[in-house]
């Protein structure tokens, strides 16, 4: 018996600027557009991890912004940190971090994740306060706009 598999076509493929864990040859690749305060996101996390856990090189995840500003007034501060982290080589870290603490995301809490992971904290709340990060967020989150 022969077995075809599907294959989705992103709007958006993916590219150098996504943040991506495993391998370009992995046969599976799982884009997530996620928003760190969402509930359903924070349920999904742990189960991604697990799924990377047990397929290891056969799975490659992609993690893209998808901020929910009105039910989630702390989402796109949160997807601006995880990127302003990612400009100092520490995405993934930020990103574990901000999922392990979805109900923390004020400001300080995220400074304060920022100085735990080893960031530059002067630099970070730098990006912070000029929202150097805003036009990457809103470009992952227009990218899913695109895809719907």
């Amino acid at each position: 018996m022969t077995r075809r598999i599907a294959e989705a076509q992103l709007a958006v493929p993916v590219g150098d600027s996504d943040h991506i864990q495993g391998p370009a040859t992995a046969p599976v690749t799982l884009v997530e557009y996620g928003d760190y305060e969402c509930p359903s996101c924070g349920q999904a996390y742990p189960i991604v991890k697990e799924l990377q856990r047990r397929l290891g090189r056969q799975v490659r995840f992609v993690f893209r912004n998808f901020p929910l500003a009105t039910p989630h007034p702390h989402a796109e501060r949160a997807a601006e940190a995880a990127e302003a982290a990612g400009s100092q080589g520490q995405f993934w870290a930020m990103h574990d971090v901000l999922f392990k603490n979805q109900d923390a995301l004020d400001d300080e809490d995220l400074v304060r994740y920022a100085a735990a992971i080893g960031l530059d904290k002067s630099q970070f709340v730098t990006d912070l306060a000029e929202n150097a990060y805003a036009a990457r967020v809103r470009e992952d989150f227009m990218g899913a706009s695109v895809a719907a």
